[in-house]
C-alpha cells in the first residue's frame, strides 16, 4: 500500500491491519517512507490513537525490524528497567549496577533525550571513550564481565524505532500512549529480557502530566508487554520537580557517581532508585519480598559493590579504568557558573519542571533538531527541592553555561520556574502507585 494511503486510513480514524503496520515499519527501516510521511503518520496516531491489537502489532513489528538477542551463555536472570522520561532522572546510572551487584544481568538499551527530558545515552556520552553504540559482541562481553551495560540501539536492534524516535522528538508527537508503548517495548523485547520494570512518570515535568494518564500508560505498557510474553511491573513516580539535584548530562553523571560512592544522595532519588531495584530483584526471583529486596539493594550500595560494577561497565565499554575515583577530572565542565538566588523568604511550593528541562535544552544540553550536537557540560546543579525553606538570597540552583549572557538569561528564567509561598506545602511521596 502507498504510504499516503496508510496515513489517510489512520488520519480518518480507521483501524490499521497487520499488513498496514508491517508496511509502515518496513518503510521506516529501509527509508522508503520520507521524514514528512513518518511525521504525518505519527501525528495521525497521536490524534486518533491505536487499539490494543494495533499497539501490539506495531510493537512486535518494530521488535522484528532487526536482531532479537538471546543470552544463552549467561546464567543470571536477565532484567531491565525503563523510564518514560523526566528532568534530573539519572536513575538508570545507579540502578543497573545496583541490580547487577545483587546477582542479575542488566542489558540496558536506552535512548537519547526526547523533548524537554534528558536521555540516558546523552549522559553516558559525557564519559570520555565510553561507547554507547558498541558491537553486539562488545555489548555481550560487557554484560557478561560487568553484569550490566548501558548502551543505545546497536546497528540492527529495533532499527525502525531508532528512526521513529528521532522524528517524534522534533514533531510534537512524543506524548502518545501507543507510540510510547511501542517505542519502549520494541527495544526491550529485542533485548531478550526475562522481566522488565517500568518507571512511569506523572507530573508537570512528565509526558503524562496527571496520574490518571500515567496510569493508563503504565497499564498499556504492562498489558502489551505481558501479551508479548514479557512479565512486566510498573511504578508510577512523581515528576512535579526534578528528581535529582542536577539536570544536564555531565552534571547528572557526576551526581550518579556521588550517589554510588555515598558522598551525596538526593532523598527522593534514593527512594525511587531503591524501590525500582527492589521490583527488579523480586521480578527476577532473586529475592522473595520487596522489603528484603530493598535491604539487599541498599547493601550493594553501602558495601561499594554497585560502584565497582559501574566502574567495570565503564571500562568494558571503553571509558577510563579509574572513572569513579576521578569522575570530575574526566567530565567536561562549562565555562561559566552562575548562582540563582531566591528573591524572597518562604517555602518552595511549586516547580515548573518541564520549563526547567527546556532550559537545559536551550543552554545546549538537548536537541532542537535530530542532527543537533549536544554540549554535555551545560545544565543546572544544586537544584533545591520543593518543601525547602529559603531566605532571600539563598541559592536555588547553579547554572552551567557557555557564556555569561546565556547563564544570566537562564538564571532569570529559572527563578520564574519556582513558586515561593509563606505556607509549608504538603509532602508528595516520590512513588505514587504500583501496577502489575
Amino acid at each position: 500500500m502507498l504510504p499516503q494511503e496508510i496515513i489517510r486510513k489512520k488520519r480518518d480514524g480507521a483501524a490499521l491491519s497487520g499488513d498496514d503496520i508491517l508496511n509502515f515499519v518496513h518503510g521506516l527501516t529501509d527509508g522508503s517512507f520520507s521524514e514528512g510521511q513518518v511525521a504525518a503518520f505519527a501525528m495521525a496516531i497521536f490524534l486518533n490513537g491505536m487499539s490494543k491489537p494495533e499497539a501490539v502489532a506495531l510493537t512486535q513489528a518494530m521488535r522484528d525490524s532487526g536482531d532479537v538477542l538471546e543470552w544463552n551463555e549467561i546464567t543470571r536472570p536477565i532484567t531491565d528497567k525503563h523510564s518514560t522520561g523526566g528532568v534530573g532522572d539519572n536513575v538508570s546510572l545507579m540502578l543497573a549496577p545496583i541490580v547487577a551487584a545483587c546477582g542479575a544481568a542488566v542489558p540496558m538499551i536506552s535512548g537519547r533525550g526526547l523533548g524537554h527530558t534528558g536521555g540516558t545515552l546523552d549522559k553516558m556520552d559525557s564519559i570520555p571513550g565510553y561507547r554507547t553504540a558498541p558491537s553486539n559482541a562488545q555489548f555481550r562481553k560487557a554484560v557478561r564481565e560487568a553484569g550490566c551495560a548501558i548502551i543505545g540501539q546497536t546497528g540492527n536492534l529495533a532499527p525502525a524505532d531508532k528512526r521513529f524516535y528521532a522524528i517524534r522528538d522534533v514533531t510534537a508527537t512524543v506524548e502518545s500512549i501507543p507510540l510510547i508503548t511501542a517505542s519502549i517495548l520494541s527495544k526491550k523485547l529485542a533485548a531478550g529480557l526475562q522481566s522488565l520494570v517500568l518507571d512511569v512518570k506523572a507530573g508537570n515535568g512528565a509526558f503524562m502530566a496527571d496520574p490518571d494518564s500515567a496510569r493508563r500508560l503504565a497499564l498499556s505498557l504492562v498489558e502489551v508487554a505481558t501479551g508479548a510474553g514479557l512479565p512486566t511491573r510498573a511504578l508510577i513516580t512523581d515528576m512535579d520537580q526534578p528528581l535529582a539535584s542536577a539536570a544536564g548530562n555531565a552534571l547528572e553523571v557526576a551526581n550518579a557517581v556521588d550517589f554510588l560512592t555515598g558522598s551525596h544522595r538526593d532523598g527522593r532519588l534514593f527512594t525511587v532508585t531503591l524501590d525500582l531495584a527492589a521490583e527488579m530483584l523480586v521480578s527476577s526471583a532473586l529475592v522473595e519480598t520487596i522489603e528484603d529486596a530493598r535491604i539487599k539493594a541498599q547493601d550493594a550500595l553501602t558495601s561499594g559493590a554497585a560502584a565497582e560494577v559501574f566502574q567495570r561497565m565503564v571500562a568494558e565499554l571503553g571509558g577510563p579504568a579509574d572513572f569513579v575515583e576521578k569522575a570530575r577530572a574526566y567530565l567536561p565542565e562549562a565555562t561559566v557558573r552562575h548562582s540563582v538566588t531566591a528573591g524572597q523568604d518562604g517555602w518552595i511550593t511549586q516547580c515548573r519542571t518541564r520549563d526547567v528541562g527546556l532550559l537545559v535544552v536551550e543552554l545546549g544540553g538537548g536537541r532542537r533538531r535530530p542532527e543537533d550536537t549536544i554540549d554535555h557540560a551545560v545544565g543546572l546543579s544544586d537544584l533545591v527541592p520543593i518543601a525547602t525553606r529559603v531566605a532571600r538570597g539563598d541559592r536555588l540552583a547553579t547554572v552551567h553555561a557557555r557564556t555569561q549572557e546565556e547563564a544570566e538569561a537562564a538564571a532569570a528564567r529559572l527563578v520564574d520556574c519556582y513558586t515561593i509561598s509563606q505556607e509549608e506545602p504538603d509532602s508528595i511521596p516520590p512513588v505514587l502507585d504500583r501496577i502489575g
